[in-house]
């Protein structure tokens, strides 16, 4: 049981309850500091019907799901509770979602990236990734106005935004929360944090714990931050490229790649992209950031340290052992990050039982080359592709499948009509 006292001392009064659901919509419930034991043996209620719940709240339904019956408990992880440095007074953990029986609930995205993260260790292989989170800070408006100025990757805006900056690394450092550098990005307003390589779970944790940071130490600064694929139309979105890396038997399976054991787990990755797209990419708006030339990965295609490509291989520097990793550069952070690291371990895993062989990597922008087939260009496109994959289906189990393709096919019907700034504005503020 948690020692509530400890956490009272720290000012704590209040826990948090966090999931993801199946439209990357951080959903939560809050219990006071006195009823965390609680929480914690029987779990707080919750109705499963987040599951197909939409970004704009609104619902549609499975054969399964979608409907008014039924409850689920939500039962916090104390491994990774936090106390709050942005939000004093709150602590936050992750939760489970479980069904009235105690059974874990079969569409729970935590539970399924444990799963798969659990059938790679079977197989004697363990998965370290990390989600780059990429932020606009605007002022707060209905409408984007971003909050510096400066060129990109410019000392300007760090100049202007350094009290701001500073308190993100120091809430951050507070929370346990390894930060490997922050920078200005390309887009006005844009930042960009980078994290260690964690577990699946855990780096999914650190993605939805790292957003929920940002977003409070910039209210506390009177500014207002977008995580969304498409902050205006017509420029560069944010993305959430992931990182990972495959090791057995403490060695990294991406040593001396393409050739090494890593090549088919890349392999599997880069076969199964337009399906990922689904889930990694899964709005409207995500698909105005997915165009090509603005290094956002819009064609399946791989790379030594070629930013165009959707799979980009980073050798490391020379002399620092087991640094290299890919780079999967055509997600966004309108990804549920549970599902989103789940689908990417079990396609490496496929591609890895099968020996899939890679492609010859490209060098320079594939928009110029012959032949590279470009990515879905719309969510309809990704969520066909996602239907038709087997593989998926299996992994995730027919309910959470289900429900994914669900709720895809709604949110592409939901703006089926709007103009690219509209789209942009429906979901600005929402992620």
């Amino acid at each position: 049981m948690p020692d509530t006292s400890a956490l009272h001392d720290r000012g704590v009064r209040g826990v948090i309850l966090s999931y993801v659901d199946t439209a990357g919509i951080n959903r939560i419930k809050a219990v006071p500091l006195s009823r965390l034991d609680d929480a914690v043996r029987w779990g707080v209620g919750m109705s499963p019907v987040f599951d197909t719940f939409l970004a704009d709240d609104s619902v549609t339904s499975t054969d399964l799901l979608g409907g008014p019956d039924g409850d689920l408990r939500l039962r916090p992880d104390l491994d990774r509770l936090v106390v709050l440095a942005g939000q004093p007074g709150w602590a936050w953990a992750p939760a489970d979602r479980f069904t009235q029986e105690g059974e874990p609930w079969l569409a729970d995205q935590r539970g399924f990236a444990r799963r798969t993260a659990e059938l790679a260790a079977a197989d004697g292989i363990t998965f370290r990734m990390a989600i780059e989170i990429e932020w606009a800070a605007g002022r707060d408006d209905d409408d984007f106005r971003p909050a510096c100025r400066g060129p990109a990757y410019g000392m300007t805006r760090l100049v202007e935004l350094s009290d701001y900056c500073r308190d993100v690394l120091v809430a951050l450092e507070d929370q346990d929360v390894v930060v490997d550098q922050l920078h200005p990005e390309y887009a006005a307003g844009q930042f960009e944090v980078s994290v260690a390589a964690a577990d699946p779970v855990r780096a999914a944790d650190d993605s939805v714990l790292v957003r929920q940071t940002i977003r409070a130490v910039s209210q506390r600064h009177g500014l207002r931050v977008s995580f969304a694929p498409s902050v205006v139309a017509g420029t560069v979105g944010n993305g959430g490229h992931v990182h990972l890396s495959a090791w057995r038997d403490g060695r990294n399976l991406f040593d001396g790649f393409p050739d090494s054991a890593g090549g088919p787990a890349a392999a599997g990755i880069l076969a199964h992209l337009p399906a990922l797209l689904a889930v990694g990419a899964p709005t409207p708006a995500s698909y105005l950031r997915l165009v090509p030339s603005h290094w956002a990965g819009a064609f399946a295609c791989w790379g030594v340290e070629t930013r165009e490509a959707a799979l980009r291989f980073i050798p490391g520097t020379a002399g620092r052992p087991g640094a290299a990793n890919l780079e999967v550069k055509c997600f966004d952070l309108a990804a549920n990050p549970y599902l989103l690291l789940g689908a990417l371990v079990a396609a490496a895993r496929d591609g890895l039982a099968a020996g899939k062989p890679l492609p010859e990597p490209i060098t320079g922008d594939p928009v110029h080359l012959f032949g590279i087939p470009r990515l879905p260009t719309t969510l309809d496109e990704a969520t066909d592709a996602f239907a038709g994959t087997p593989m998926l289906r299996e992994a995730m189990g027919d309910a959470l499948f289900d429900a994914v393709v669900a709720v895809r096919r709604a949110e592409a019907d939901r703006l089926r009509d709007q103009d690219p700034a509209a789209i942009a504005a429906a979901l600005r503020w929402v992620f």
